[in-house]
């Protein structure tokens, strides 16, 4: 009888949670999510801060400078700690997990859960006993990207860490593919991006984007964005 008690305050709590909701706030908060989310897309640099990873679909990999960016963004500190390690010189097998704890003023806010292993593709062909470190750095790095795109919530626009990625992002950073969501077009403040960085000029904007075949911001496809502004602030300098 006690059982059945529990289980039911179980789901009258669960459904309180929704129906004691501030719907106004709840609003506020994913209409504050939404922005950091597009100052993201408009300000992260592919090949650096992210990346496409071939045969993994369109969607980008958030790399370690862009998890690093976050973290410093929001203002948290990054703590780890090892899990489980295993390091075995007689057989040449290291592997780790990392736990990362993102604090602001002490308090940890998210976590994140990395591993990685000398058995893993990439490792494979290397000497696994010159690679204990590397795998740890390695699931540090996925413990800190988990954790960073959980705070921020962006899973949405980036995806975990991809076997075939080193360290560095290099593989990925030598394609060119860039990613689109939803309509494929840039933001209102990603076309305020490009205005801003041409200086004001509506005439330097107008002959980049004429260039791609556009005759408004509006119409500019993320695929074209960072190669226009690139275009757009080196005339700005110019002039």
């Amino acid at each position: 009888m006690k059982e059945k008690e529990v289980e039911v305050k179980e789901k009258v709590d669960s459904l309180s949670l929704i129906e004691n909701l501030n719907t106004g706030a709840v609003a506020g908060t994913l209409g504050k999510i939404n922005q950091f989310q597009q100052v993201v897309q408009a300000q992260f640099i592919q090949g650096h801060d992210f990346g496409i990873i071939p045969g993994t679909g369109s969607k980008p990999t958030m790399l370690k400078p862009g998890a690093e960016k976050i973290v410093m963004l929001l203002g948290l500190t990054s703590e780890f700690q090892i899990l489980e390690s295993t390091r075995d010189f007689d057989q040449g097998f290291f592997q780790y997990q990392i736990k990362c704890q993102l604090k602001k003023n002490g308090f940890v806010v998210t976590e994140g859960i990395g591993s990685a292993n000398t058995r893993e593709s990439k490792f494979r062909k290397g000497d696994p006993y010159t690679m204990d470190n590397t795998v740890l750095k390695m699931a540090k790095k996925r413990a800190l990207v988990d954790a960073a795109l959980l705070v921020g919530s962006l899973s949405s626009i980036f995806t975990q860490d991809i076997e075939d990625m080193d360290l560095a992002g290099n593989q990925a950073s030598t394609y060119q593919r860039t990613y689109t969501d939803q309509d494929g077009t840039i933001s209102k403040a990603q076309a305020r991006r490009m205005y801003a960085m041409s200086g004001g000029s509506e005439e330097i904007c107008k002959e980049v984007l004429a260039k791609y075949g556009y005759t408004s911001s509006t119409e500019v496809k993320k695929t074209d964005y960072e190669k226009i502004c690139q275009e757009v602030e080196a005339l700005a300098k110019q002039g």
